[in-house]
């Protein structure tokens, strides 16, 4: 009894402590500032949103990421030494903010590189004699080692926003003609048999996207389907994946195409469900296991909500041997849920964050904010931002702009840390590697969307917002007991259990 006792004694300083709950909320032009220390209580204040215990389970985090271009790097070189320092600190270091562990790049030019390139556009050039990624080790690929000089253990996967031109029907680097390139308006044709459907604006982010997208499927690839080329091009992944590694970059992961449904007056290649399919499992998926057998390939990225689309490709069962797992973004996140229920047996993987029309404000934040949590709550496992550093408005070289994490004056060469940077920091900052996403109410059925993540020392992380006009008391029961918060309006909360 005596025992007993002294035990008890012993055990109380820790249960208090084990009650104690760290809160860090952001408002506009208030960013991550730590609030009063709160506990749990043993009764709800409010009807919980939901509830979560020892034995509730989910998927588990494996990265968070972001991509490197060259339009950042061009931004990156406005900035002084230290000023670059620490920037790449707050992203990369684990010690940092951000605490991004993986990076995706981009084989061939995207629509945030400066021009059109490729690695080869040498005409013809099947054995591929011409490959080479001169251009990237003066931007792409210094970008990166100023990451790894603060997380030398940062991974990559790469893909394509257009093969090299001589490998397309329409020989150029856009899907279709525009102000801002130079192709033939003549073959416009090609991707749906007329041009009255033809939107080159369709793509962009000008408010929500509703119905169906794209509005009409491409009737052709716009790859070559010659096996020549098809062989040609999975070989050019392969040499892609070897000159990287050659410079320092670990690519683990490929992904065929980005956005195969935005048909695009920047690079951009439109693929059929056929030439899908036949690319990846004839050709891509067999020729990395042979020349690259520890590189996974992912089939996407999928920005398209057409789901019976989705369902054609993976109905093929020999596809489905090739690959590991599945990207999703834009509306591809509307059909995520369904497709994962059907293939559980795959990763997912949310594969690029909107990006926004350039105004890097409050209402970007809160945007980014709703689909970390959306993304993550309904079952990716990696989640990547696009764009880190941009200067103010984001002007792509092909007219867009577009919003990033941080935003440069160019003027004065200074830098600002957006509300999408600190969206993303309210996630992970403290929800680590392998934590568990064990609860998750969506923003659908709640203007204060909830993710719980159990890490992996199983303390809890609950990262709520609220996205109403007024504060807006929440209850979540954790563990049998109940974290009462009256949330700020507009704002970002993370809630550290210890």
């Amino acid at each position: 009894m005596k025992y007993s006792m002294i035990l008890s004694v012993l055990l109380l300083p820790f249960s208090v402590v084990a009650q104690n709950v760290t809160w860090f909320s952001s408002t506009d032009n208030a960013f991550w500032q730590k609030q009063k220390n709160i506990k749990l209580a043993s009764k709800p204040e409010e009807i919980p949103l939901l509830s979560v215990g020892k034995d509730s389970s989910g998927h588990k985090l494996k990265h968070w990421g972001t991509t490197f271009n060259e339009l950042d790097w061009d931004a990156f070189l406005a900035l002084s030494r230290d000023e670059q320092d620490k920037l790449m600190y707050n992203l990369f270091s684990p010690d940092g903010d951000l605490k991004f562990t993986r990076g995706r790049v981009s084989m061939n030019c995207n629509d945030y590189g400066r021009e059109w390139y490729s690695c080869d556009e040498v005409q013809g050039d099947l054995e591929l004699k011409y490959f080479n990624i001169d251009r990237d080790k003066t931007s792409i690929i210094p970008l990166i080692r100023a990451a790894q000089k603060y997380n030398p253990n940062l991974t990559f996967w790469a893909s394509p926003w257009s093969p090299p031109s001589w490998m397309k029907i329409n020989n150029d680097y856009p899907v279709v003609s525009s102000r801002f390139n130079n192709a033939d308006p003549q073959i416009d044709y090609l991707l749906f048999g007329n041009v009255e459907e033809i939107d080159e604006d369709e793509m962009k982010f000008l408010g929500e996207r509703d119905g169906k997208f794209p509005r009409r499927l491409a009737t052709q690839d716009y790859f070559i389907q010659d096996p020549r080329y098809l062989q040609a091009y999975a070989n050019y992944f392969s040499k892609f994946v070897d000159a990287y590694r050659e410079q320092g970059v670990p690519i683990d992961m490929v992904i065929y195409q980005n956005e195969a449904y935005s048909y695009t007056p920047y690079p951009g290649c439109a693929w059929t469900a056929e030439g899908t399919i036949r690319f990846n499992r004839d050709y891509l998926g067999p020729t990395l296991k042979k020349r690259n057998p520890d590189v996974k390939l992912y089939l996407g990225t999928f920005n398209t909500n057409r789901q019976d689309h989705v369902e054609k490709i993976l109905s093929d069962t020999k596809l489905r041997d090739e690959i590991s797992g599945l990207a999703f973004q834009w509306e591809g996140r509307e059909i995520l849920p369904e497709i994962r229920s059907q293939y559980p047996e795959f990763s997912y993987i949310c594969s690029e964050s909107e990006c926004g029309n350039g105004n890097m404000d409050w209402a970007a934040g809160e945007h980014t904010f709703f689909l970390i949590g959306d993304n993550i709550g309904k079952g990716c496992d990696e989640w990547y931002n696009w764009n880190f550093l941009l200067p103010k408005k984001g002007r792509s070289r092909w007219g867009w702009e577009q919003n990033a994490l941080v935003e440069l004056d160019p003027d004065i060469r200074t830098i600002r840390y957006t509300p999408e940077y600190y969206a993303v920091k309210h996630f992970s900052n403290l929800i680590e590697q392998g934590a568990e996403i064990v609860g998750f109410v969506p923003r659908s059925e709640t203007p204060t969307p909830v993710v719980i993540a159990r890490n992996p020392d199983g303390k809890y992380v609950a990262v709520v917002g609220n996205f109403s006009d007024s504060a807006s008391p929440v209850t979540m029961e954790i563990n049998t007991k109940y974290l009462n918060v009256t949330l700020p309006p507009h704002s970002f909360n993370t809630f550290a259990i210890n």
